[in-house]
């Protein structure tokens, strides 16, 4: 009688965990708030790499989790000719622009995400 009751209690405890669990898959979780929900990703329409002639490397604070790349990457494809894609191990966004974008309006958009640009570094101008 003792083992079927213990046995109960442990599925129960397994049943309960995988509840939880996916419950924290579908609502976000980790550095971004146990109850937010995960950002989804904004796709650029255009996505011909030659239609982006310059491009911004920018190294952002505060990135910690794949919803936090997505924040960064959607708040910088908001702006108009912007395609962002950003890179959580190497704590960087690389943006493709269509025409050249001022430092202050980049940082602006990455600091309304939630975050902080330390640096931003300019490639040369790209020739399809």
């Amino acid at each position: 009688m003792t083992t079927a009751i213990l046995l109960a209690v442990l599925v129960l405890a397994c049943i309960y965990g995988g509840y939880a669990y996916v419950k924290k898959l579908r609502a976000g979780g980790g550095c971004c708030g146990p109850h937010e929900a995960a950002e989804k990703k904004m796709r650029v329409a255009d996505r011909d790499k030659s239609h982006y002639p310059y491009t911004a490397v920018l190294r952002v604070d505060g990135m910690t989790c794949s919803n936090c790349v997505r924040r960064v990457e959607n708040s910088l494809n908001r702006l108009d000719g912007v395609w962002a894609e950003a890179d959580l191990g190497q704590e960087t966004a690389r943006v493709r622009m269509k025409r050249p974008l001022e430092d202050r309006v980049l940082a602006d958009a990455v600091r309304d995400a939630g975050y902080r640009v330390r640096e931003i570094k300019r490639e040369e101008q790209t020739k399809a």
